[in-house]
């Protein structure tokens, strides 16, 4: 066993076990064992098990995000001081600054990959895994006996088998032909378009609506300009060396990533973007139908309203002995 399949190993074992304990109940429903839907469907539940339980990841990626937007014009500052400069003490100075304003926020530029960086050796897992079971090889935990052929028998469409791949029909020694050839570019062509439509529009969505002006000046942006294209070329290029079976995982957890996104950029904008700008108007049109009066007037009433006034406070009783103590204090001061 090499030092890769010692690292994988128990994530291969968890992922054999989401997709065995899905298969399953997706067989006991009635369904065929060996259809390809069987187990497209457990493919599907292993992403939603997956990304569930990497949403606490992704809020400490959005904090990370709003400190990094925060800090971007300090940033800035920082590269302003010391462009041009290229002599080692200036580029050991500027380092230490921004480091020292990264620790003061509380962040790093590195934060925002970590959901990424923990998909991938799960996504990779899930490759040796399809892979072996489309040799009908055991796997390391749950995929063994009958149901690595299961798999290894599994077609879409009646045609397409999820253990192949576009390569391997133009390959030189083509391992499928004819019906089967034209299913598994068909279905593997529209999945790397949904793949790359999907990050594409994933991308823009930030870009667009959730960067503040100041982000949108920094060189942070640019990156990202950069990313909004490079991002779908690697899915367009990469998706044609995958089985089917690892392309539903990656397209299923692209639609999610999406979604996802969608509802945060709606719910918890960027204060100052025009995600922002925009929830501001659908909560002051919902507050007009229900009759109320505009936020910031509430919000300044409530802060005009003095505390003694305040609903739900009431003057605390005070005994005699208090009271009397009270104004013996008060004609004291007075004679002084």
């Amino acid at each position: 066993m090499g030092v890769i399949d010692t690292i994988l190993w128990p994530i291969r074992w968890v992922i054999e076990a989401i997709l065995v304990g899905f298969h399953t109940i997706a067989t006991s429903l009635g369904m065929n064992p060996e259809s390809g839907l069987s187990w497209v469907l457990s493919i599907t539940a292993l992403v939603l098990v997956v990304r569930a339980a990497l949403i606490p990841v992704f809020v400490r990626q959005i904090k990370s995000q709003r400190r990094m937007m925060e800090i971007a014009p300090d940033l800035k500052k920082i590269q302003d001081k010391y462009r041009g400069k290229k002599d080692q003490f200036s580029r050991e100075a500027m380092s230490r600054e921004t480091m020292a304003l990264y620790s003061k926020a509380g962040t790093n530029p590195f934060a925002s990959c970590l959901p990424l960086l923990l998909q991938m050796p799960i996504f990779f897992g899930l490759f040796r895994v399809l892979i072996n079971a489309g040799e009908e090889i055991d796997g390391v935990s749950f995929m063994v006996g009958d149901l690595p052929r299961s798999f290894a028998n599994a077609e879409l469409l009646g045609a397409a088998p999820l253990k192949a791949a576009m390569f391997e029909v133009f390959d030189e020694n083509a391992l499928y032909v004819g019906t089967q050839a034209v299913a598994i570019v068909l279905i593997a062509a529209v999945m790397v378009i949904l793949m790359s439509g999907s990050q594409f529009i994933t991308q823009l969505q930030i870009m667009s609506k959730n960067q503040s002006p100041e982000m949108k000046a920094s060189p942070m942006y640019r990156q990202q300009r950069i990313l909004l294209y490079v991002l779908p070329l690697v899915f367009l290029f990469s998706g044609v060396f995958f089985p089917l079976g690892v392309m539903f995982y990656w397209l299923v957890s692209n639609f999610w990533t999406m979604g996802q996104q969608f509802i945060v950029i709606r719910n918890l904008p960027t204060p100052g973007t025009e995600a922002a700008k925009q929830r501001e108007e659908r909560i002051a049109k919902k507050r007009e139908k229900k009759g109320l009066p505009p936020l910031e007037a509430e919000k300044a009433s409530e802060e005009e309203t003095p505390e003694s006034e305040q609903p739900g406070q009431r003057q605390q009783p005070v005994s005699k002995d208090r009271a009397k103590k009270k104004k013996k204090k008060k004609k004291g001061k007075g004679k002084k």
